[in-house]
């Protein structure tokens, strides 16, 4: 896709009212500081539209970015970040839950884990809830740039034996620096905006 015109359109705090779309939506979910915004900029060739930190918990809202006016990206809250009050997490999680089961417009949501660090009891858990939503994820190993080429198969398996997956589940190796793995995730969504 090219990429003519990006905007953040809604921004959605645990009070806010979800709203009614008519564009189809992909949805990214993961732990905080996996690179969730990183990834967003590295799909729509922008440096910091999605606003990127180096403090974990940082996406507090869900954030609908406009692309193209073709269709949105949706970055949820992270999750996993232990200096957050059980209270503010117990909201994101309800709004999330709230999002995945109400949105008409849902195509697929994209579950961003650390290629270095394997699935996590947390990441497990995000995957079982998303499955439990109705969604299958795809994988988006993010930081590939970290490791090694011959590297990559090895923990892409690690992380397939942490979420008990098969290979049937797609997943995806990417990179925010080299942009690896952004024209597979992108002919991945046009073939989701298709169906």
């Amino acid at each position: 896709m090219i990429i003519k015109n990006v905007e953040l359109e809604m921004v959605l705090g645990p009070t806010s009212k979800l709203p009614v779309t008519t564009l189809p939506e992909i949805a990214f979910a993961g732990k905080s500081n996996v690179g969730k915004s990183s990834l967003i900029n590295a799909m729509i060739n922008r440096k910091s539209l999605a606003r990127t930190s180096s403090q974990p918990g940082k996406t507090q809202t869900i954030n609908f970015y406009n692309i193209n006016k073709e269709l949105y990206f949706v970055d949820l809250p992270g999750y996993g970040f232990a200096k957050v009050s059980k209270e503010a997490q117990a909201k994101w999680g309800a709004l999330i839950e709230k999002y995945l089961r109400t949105s008409k417009q849902l195509k697929s949501v994209f579950l961003l884990i650390d290629i270095r660090n394997g699935a996590k009891a947390h990441d497990k858990e995000m995957y079982d809830w998303i499955i439990y939503n109705g969604y299958q994820p795809i994988i988006i190993a993010t930081k590939a740039d970290k490791i090694s080429r011959n590297q990559i198969p090895r923990q892409l398996k690690i992380i397939r034996e942490g979420l008990g997956i098969g290979t049937d589940v797609r997943m995806i190796p990417f990179s925010s620096e080299t942009k690896q793995g952004r024209e597979e995730v992108w002919s991945l969504i046009d073939e989701l905006m298709r169906q």
